[in-house]
């Protein structure tokens, strides 16, 4: 059994389409088809059922995939713990990030650009719930992102800085200069608001839960940057975390005056899992980058 074959059978039971997952692979179909049929005799079974419509997995595939996705998962961590014991900190580095905490990783990310060029980053911006996804599929090295409120199986959620939900508005507007705002006064507002799923609107829907307010809601936007624009252009207000506006200009962050209005920033790990010292070199980086600092002392004020 070779582990290009386990590679091959996995990527095929993944896309259930044997064309597909040789495009995927770079490699003709006949290729795949015949290191695949080469597993089956080793495993002394088949492991698809296909005929001129579908391709499903027999019991027998069903019972090898998680133990194959493992295994490679092993040989990739294998070959990382090489490269980094030769302290070279080359390869490839996956992060995922939300759309509210994307503000807080330039200057990390130009920093670390720049003292590691051997180390390719591959950003990667999604709601949490597609990152979490990724993460436990070993898709991300770690996730930033603000602390969600289900727990996840699996995930270690390590505190960067607190935070406030936040109404926001342009630097002119009539709410800009208050040091907080209650839930009463944005409704007297036309609000836009974070598209359903993104962190700012989850943490804005369990804050008003156990609230009856009306709101003139005017927009949902799942682009933060398109909802800033907006802001800046009109009278109306947003809810966001404070970190989202990190060095935006011409937008002021009032915190909502509610109980319990705090979104933590975290970087989320796997537990038990190996840790690329390139990951733990960019998270070091961080949580001590001026972006993170400024987060952190604004807090203790």
């Amino acid at each position: 059994m070779e582990l290009r074959q386990l590679k091959y059978f996995v990527k095929a039971a993944e896309l259930l389409n044997f064309s597909e997952a040789a495009k995927a692979l770079y490699v003709t179909q006949s290729t795949l088809s015949q290191q695949i049929r080469q597993l089956e005799q080793e495993m002394g079974g088949q492991l698809f059922q296909r005929n001129s419509h579908m391709v499903m997995l027999t019991e027998s595939g069903q019972e090898l995939l998680p133990l194959a996705q493992h295994t490679l998962h092993s040989a990739d961590s294998c070959q990382e713990r090489m490269n980094d014991l030769q302290q070279l900190l080359v390869g490839t580095l996956n992060i995922g990030v939300t759309f509210t905490f994307s503000p807080m990783l330039t200057e990390t990310l130009l920093a670390f650009m720049k003292r590691y060029p051997k180390v390719r980053l591959n950003i990667y911006y999604k709601p949490m719930e597609e990152l979490m996804e990724m993460l436990e599929k070993h898709e991300v090295d770690f996730v930033l992102a603000f602390k969600p409120t289900l727990r996840y199986q699996g995930v270690e959620s390590h505190s960067l800085f607190n935070n406030h939900l936040a109404a926001i508005v342009h630097e002119h507007h009539p709410i800009a200069q208050k040091e907080k705002i209650t839930l009463a006064e944005i409704e007297r507002y036309d609000i836009a608001l974070p598209a359903k799923g993104l962190q700012a609107r989850n943490a804005f829907e369990q804050v008003v839960a156990n609230y009856s307010p009306y709101f003139r809601i005017r927009v949902e936007l799942n682009e933060v940057h398109i909802l800033l624009k907006l802001i800046k252009q009109s009278e109306l207000v947003t809810i966001l975390a404070e970190a989202t506006i990190h060095n935006e200009r011409g937008v002021k962050a009032i915190p909502i005056d509610v109980p319990e209005n705090e979104m933590e920033g975290c970087v989320h790990i796997l537990k038990d899992a190996y840790r690329k010292h390139s990951a733990q070199e960019f998270i070091r980086m961080l949580s001590e980058s001026n972006a993170i600092r400024e987060r952190i002392n604004k807090w203790m004020e």
